[in-house]
């Protein structure tokens, strides 16, 4: 696997920057320089910013556009990342998971049947709608994508419904995700074993993990 990493920094810092157009562009020359010598290419998509915040959001999203673009093969460093990789956010993490999902939805193949097509428009007399189409009551809860964060209600519904916006419902997300967790089965001397390990490391001088 060829694997890269490279982007531009913060002259006035010298901090790594993140989700620039110098990255991406990189992302396209790694990508080709994968495909020149006949390897599969890891990519990433990272942020600079300290919070998830809009600029964490679009500084992603020109990182996997990137990535993405490039004919990346392997995307690590997709999910969670802040501040250059120097800290990550459960918040992040979920609204880099709703962005990912909708990557992987856009690359479906689209499927058209043209006579059940021509057939559900035949449904509809000129004038009314398909709201309430045999075809529409029996799709609509399937037909599209369905959001993990986003809320695509009117502003009166969203301010009635407290107004939150996308990382705190975010915050929502994981500590439901988190909160419904059940532990899958697991053998006790192998848990044990485990604890053993991690207490060993510990004591060698790794970092906690809390």
């Amino acid at each position: 696997v060829y694997g890269s990493f490279t982007s531009n920094v913060d002259m006035k810092s010298g901090a790594p920057a993140f989700g620039t157009p110098e990255a991406v562009r990189a992302s396209f020359g790694a990508g080709q320089l994968a495909r020149h010598v006949g390897l599969p290419w890891r990519g990433s998509a990272a942020t600079a910013s300290n919070t998830p915040d809009a600029q964490a959001t679009y500084e992603f999203l020109n990182s996997a556009w990137g990535a993405i673009l490039g004919g990346v093969n392997m995307m690590l460093h997709a999910a969670g990342w802040l501040e250059s990789g120097l800290s990550a956010s459960l918040e992040k993490f979920v609204l880099d998971v709703e962005m990912l999902q909708m990557f992987a939805e856009m690359f479906q193949t689209a499927e058209l049947d043209t006579k059940d097509l021509f057939e559900t428009i035949a449904e509809v007399e000129p004038g009314g709608h398909f709201f309430g189409s045999p075809t529409t009551m029996a799709r609509y809860e399937t037909a599209f994508y369905r959001p993990l964060v986003s809320d695509w209600r009117n502003f009166g519904q969203w301010s009635d419904d407290g107004a939150r916006n996308a990382t705190e419902r975010a915050n929502g997300v994981w500590k439901r995700v988190v909160g419904d967790f059940e532990p899958p089965p697991l053998d006790p001397a192998r848990a044990e074993a485990v604890a053993d390990f991690v207490a060993r490391r510990r004591r060698g001088g790794a970092a906690p993990l809390s």
